[in-house]
Order: structure tokens, then C-alpha cells, then sequence
């Protein structure tokens, strides 16, 4: 378990689609640890709750096999590589950002990241728009954020309702494995509890501040993060740089570029986000904390979740209304990566008003190469990061 859960959280590159498609290789294609409908009723489950549903797909696969112990090495093994890379980069990002060097290369990436959140919402949108009414649910929260500025919660909150009651999916005949009693449930959970929230309540006695701060917001957009990181950095940014004003909206589409080239979840951007806070707030020593903090608050909950609703993953298969809000919620997520692209664009394209033409083209060069060349996104990365320097230095 230690080699092969070890081995795909160091090829876990690309998003949450290639994550699954690799560990249904390596779990049900390549061992007989999970049965195809085993894997399927998990991955089902996992898209409902909150937080990456790869990391969490990867959590449930190592209970199914050795408990809570064999769950905690899957999911640990999915995260650590991924964050040892992030947390590098924020320390390098913290100390050498800002030379001109550098914000020649990010301006490449920055462009880049552009055609990457569009070619997420057209992914999204093929598999979640399947009727007229998945494309009025879809319209109607772009326009609530992007119009209203509706909080990303409510926008999520309403698509379920509205799914849980209009949609609904098809009921399986499957066998249930047996339940585990109320008691052990309400155990499961209390345990979860005090481990994610014991750290927030030590913070608040001995560092008010910055770090508190850190620990509770992060902890709500654990709770609130349906549909994968792309549908809540909209909210995140508004967060971050509005309201407690720890980064600026360029350091936001920075940590997305960097994020999107590391293994793991593309949620680790939170644990980014937290360390270029805590560099600029207190150093090197306030960033490492801030960061593990932030790590802690992201992924205790993922845990809580996988560890408490295993046993009943199987009864999935007969809550067809499960699955029309989950429909729903998907469709909602197209219109909120729709805000997303648009805000991106506007904080990579304008620059004091002015359209920025290096940024423009090259948008244009990687969308040639993602988007109808279909090249991999680890590749056009570094080829935008190179057209970035090269177009800045000849400017």
C-alpha cells in the first residue's frame, strides 16, 4: 500500500480527472484492491462532499483495505509530495518574487492559467450541462456572482436544494454491507472533531492574529469547497485580498500558476496562499507555520468526512435525490468557473486599463497548444513561462 499509494501521489499531476483515471488504474485495472462498482459508488460519494474528491477518493480506497490506519496512508501519501513541493516554492516565491526576472516568467504563467481555467469549464461543462434545465442552473449562478456578487455558499446551497427537488437520478439494486452502529458513527465524528478544531482553539488562546485568522477561514472554505478548487478561488480571492488583505489579486493568479504545476490537489493553492501571507507578515518562520496550519484545516476535514460516511457508501446506490443535487451542484460549478475565467482575464489582461499584448498572445499560443493540439498542460507551462521572458526582455 505504502509503494503504490506513495507512487500516485507523486504522479498525481494534471487535476482531479487524471488523479481518478490513475488510481482506477493502479487500484482496480492493475490489482483487484477495488471492484469497478466499488470504485464508482466511491468516486459518486466522494463528488458530493466538500473538498478534493481525488485525495478523497484515495483516503476511502486505503480504508476499504486496512480501516481508518490504511486511510490515513493513502490520503497522507496523495498530500505530502504535492505540499513539500508547494512549500518550497512559496519559501523561493517569498524571497525572489519580486525581482524583474521572475514576474517576467509569471506573466507567461499568468496568461497560461487563463486558457487553463477555460479548458476546465468546457471539460466541466460537457459532462454537467445534459439539459436545459443543467443550463439555466449553470446561467442563473454565473449571473448571481457575477452580477449580484452572491456568496459562493448560498449560490452552491440553492443549486442542491433546487437539484434534490427536481432532479433526480436512478436507484441500483446493490447488496449493503452491514452498518456500523450510531454509536460508533457519533464516535468516528467527535474524534474528527476535536482533531480539526483542537489546533484552531490553541491558536486562539496563545497567537490571536494572523494565524487565527487563517485557521477558521480556511477551515469554512473546507466546508464550502464543492465542485473542486476552481469553483471556490473567486470567493478565496475576494476573501484574501478584499477582506483581510493578505495577498494582492497578481500574488492570487501567481499561486494558481504555481499550484497547477505541482502533484496533488489543486487545493494545496490554499497552503501557498497561507505561506506568501505569513512570509510577508513574519518571515520565513511565520510562513512554515502558516502553512502547516492551513494544511491542517484543509485536510483534517477531508478525513472526518471519508472516515464517517465509508460504511454507507454503498446505500448511495438507492438516494437517487442525492444524486440530482449533486447534478445540480455540478451544473452550478460551470457558471461559477465562468466568473472565475472572466476575473482571471481581467487581472492577467489589464493592466491600469490597458490591454497588456504580451499577455494577449501569449494566451493565444497556449490556447493552440491546450485547446486544439491538446498538448500536455506540464509542457505548455513552461513554453508560456519562456515566451514570458522572452516578449518582456524584447519589449
Amino acid at each position: 500500500m505504502t509503494r503504490v499509494f506513495g507512487r500516485i501521489g507523486l504522479l498525481s499531476f494534471g487535476g482531479p480527472a487524471a488523479q481518478i483515471a490513475l488510481m482506477h488504474k493502479e487500484l482496480v485495472e492493475d490489482r483487484p484492491w477495488l471492484t469497478e462498482a466499488q470504485f464508482l459508488r466511491a468516486l459518486s460519494f466522494c463528488m458530493l462532499l466538500p473538498g478534493p474528491e481525488a485525495m478523497q477518493m484515495a483516503t476511502y480506497s486505503g480504508w476499504r483495505m486496512r480501516g481508518m490506519l490504511g486511510g490515513l496512508l493513502a490520503g497522507l501519501l496523495f498530500v505530502i509530495p504535492g505540499a513539500l513541493v508547494i512549500m518550497l516554492l512559496a519559501l523561493a516565491y517569498g524571497l525572489y518574487g519580486q525581482l524583474p526576472l521572475v514576474q517576467s516568467l509569471f506573466l507567461g504563467v499568468k496568461a497560461c492559467v487563463v486558457v487553463i481555467v477555460i479548458q476546465a469549464l468546457i471539460k466541466v461543462a460537457k459532462k454537467a450541462l445534459k439539459g436545459p434545465i443543467y443550463y439555466a442552473i449553470a446561467v442563473a449562478s454565473f449571473l448571481a456572482l457575477f452580477t449580484l456578487n452572491a456568496p459562493f455558499p448560498l449560490v452552491i446551497a440553492v443549486a442542491a436544494v433546487i437539484g434534490a427537488l427536481v432532479l433526480t437520478g436512478t436507484t441500483e439494486e446493490t447488496a449493503s454491507a452491514p452498518l456500523p452502529s450510531p454509536v460508533q458513527t457519533l464516535k468516528t465524528i467527535a474524534l474528527w472533531l476535536v482533531i480539526w478544531f483542537a489546533p484552531i482553539a490553541v491558536l486562539a488562546l496563545i497567537a490571536p492574529g494572523i494565524l487565527t485568522e487563517m485557521a477558521r477561514f480556511f477551515s469554512t472554505l473546507a466546508v464550502v469547497t464543492f465542485g473542486g478548487a476552481y469553483s471556490v478561488l473567486a470567493y478565496m480571492t475576494q476573501a484574501v485580498v478584499g477582506d483581510f488583505g493578505w495577498l494582492t489579486t497578481a500574488q492570487m493568479v501567481d499561486a494558481l500558476g504555481l499550484a497547477e504545476t505541482t502533484p496533488g490537489p489543486l487545493i494545496l493553492v490554499t497552503q501557498f496562499v497561507a505561506m506568501v501571507a505569513g512570509f510577508e507578515a513574519g518571515g520565513t518562520g511565520l510562513a512554515l507555520i502558516a502553512g502547516g496550519v492551513t494544511l491542517w484545516v484543509t485536510f483534517a476535514p477531508c478525513f472526518l468526512w471519508i472516515f464517517a460516511g465509508a460504511p454507507y457508501i454503498d446505500q448511495l446506490a438507492h438516494m437517487p435525490r442525492l444524486s440530482g443535487a449533486l447534478s445540480a451542484i455540478t451544473a452550478a460549478v460551470v457558471g461559477v468557473i465562468a466568473n472565475l475565467g472572466l476575473w482571471f482575464a481581467g487581472a492577467v489582461f489589464v493592466d491600469a486599463s490597458v490591454i497588456d499584448p504580451i499577455a494577449v498572445v501569449i494566451a493565444l499560443v497556449s490556447a493552440v497548444l491546450l485547446l486544439w493540439r491538446k498538448w500536455d498542460m506540464l509542457i505548455v507551462l513552461p513554453i508560456s513561462a519562456a515566451l514570458g521572458l522572452l516578449l518582456v526582455g524584447v519589449a
